[in-house]
């Protein structure tokens, strides 16, 4: 294992607490990106401000920074949105206190994902300050990550295109390891699509149900059937896909009344061997399947495409950078939920590797210290390997 140290002016566990401090619930930019712009102007980055906002929606401020004019070019890409804290009664320090203590740093955001942003800051000043970059190093940094993902890496990733400005790699630092740190790298995602199936009736009293028409049973059976089918067997690189019922509404407060209409909610994870096309076509076969003279009508919303980053020099250098620093060889990974690399991948090659993620979210969210500064060595460790 080697030394972990960050030979650096920039002391990633110190920036991190700094970040923690600015309480940037999403849209909220709360100071995060100031103290980033700062910082990275003080290295030498190019940083230009992104605010985007749409009708009906919040407005977010972004930050995309950029060292260099050349290829190759990597990209760090995360965001300092944070989701909310909560009962702060429950929590052991103020939230955005950005507390060290009992070797960790704790705060709302340690985790996911501000710990990793100062990481790759210090890291990015080390690999600078050691050696004569020969190409590019940039920040795509959202403040829309953890809310609805429309003004965010989206929007700055189309303004990326008109600009000309073309990224060879990217890591999105989400906290992917389950244990500890060295555990696990991600180089793909499922598909995700949300589903609402409507089932229409006529509204009656219980008693008279001749004079109604219960849609209830017809949904029943429909979602049954849905939830029944086994969609694969999964792949070499992802497990099998999964559907899961989420919900089934009939919004019927009263115990004597059949309902005019009922809902069904569920969501399918889904791998490689569909895509939002088949996966979509799947669907309507099997609802069609169950349906009965009351017929159905069916709402679909992808939020997110299956992707794989296949194993090359990029995944070859960032694990053995994470094994040169921990001693672990992490796993590659498509398992967990979707982030903002749905949609860096269609502009380029994204894995993910950051903190560990048991913490995320909750309360009294904490890293340790020593982690902290370990990533820093293999963002490190990856930057020199990168432009070797």
């Amino acid at each position: 294992m080697s030394d972990t140290s960050t030979p650096a002016n920039i002391d990633p566990v110190e920036l991190a607490a700094q970040l923690i401090r600015c309480p940037s619930v999403t849209p909220a930019e709360a100071g995060a990106l100031d103290l980033l712009q700062q910082v990275l102007t003080g290295l030498g980055f190019r940083c230009t401000r992104l605010p985007f906002e749409e009708t009906g929606t919040a407005p977010v401020d972004n930050l995309y920074a950029r060292l260099g004019t050349q290829g190759p070019h990597i990209c760090f890409a995360g965001h300092t949105d944070v989701v909310p804290v909560g009962a702060t009664d429950d929590w052991q320090d103020d939230p955005f206190s950005g507390a060290i203590r009992d070797q960790a740093l704790w705060g709302r955001g340690a985790a996911d994902m501000k710990g990793a942003i100062a990481a790759f800051v210090a890291a990015a000043a080390a690999h600078c300050a050691s050696q004569e970059t020969a190409g590019s190093i940039s920040f795509l940094i959202t403040g829309d990550e953890e809310g609805p993902s429309i003004n965010g890496t989206r929007k700055m990733l189309g303004w990326l295109e008109e600009q000309g400005e073309i990224i060879d790699d990217c890591v999105v630092g989400e906290p992917t390891n389950p244990d500890v740190l060295g555990d696990m790298i991600k180089i793909g995602r499922r598909g995700s699509v949300n589903g609402v199936v409507t089932v229409n009736g006529t509204q009656g009293h219980v008693a008279y149900p001749h004079l109604a028409e219960n849609p209830v049973p017809q949904l029943v059976q429909i979602m049954a059937h849905l939830a029944a089918a086994t969609l694969d067997d999964g792949s070499d690189h992802f497990q099998p896909s999964n559907l899961e019922i989420t919900s089934i509404d009939v919004a019927n407060q009263a115990t004597n009344v059949i309902p005019a209409a009922a809902e069904g909610r569920f969501n399918i994870r889904y791998n490689d061997h569909w895509d939002a096309d088949k996966i979509s076509a799947w669907i309507g076969a099997r609802l069609d399947e169950a349906a009965g003279p009351a017929g159905y009508e069916l709402d679909l919303a992808h939020t997110g495409d299956c992707f794989l980053t296949e194993p090359g020099p990029f995944v070859e250098t960032l694990s053995a950078a994470v094994e040169e620093v921990t001693g672990r060889a992490p796993t590659l990974s498509t398992s967990g939920g979707t982030s903002d690399a749905r949609f860096i991948k269609n502009i380029t090659r994204v894995v993910e590797f950051g903190l560990v993620g048991k913490t995320m979210h909750k309360v009294d969210e904490h890293v340790p210290v020593d982690d902290i500064r370990q990533l820093a060595k293999i963002y490190e460790k990856l930057l020199d390997g990168y432009f070797a």
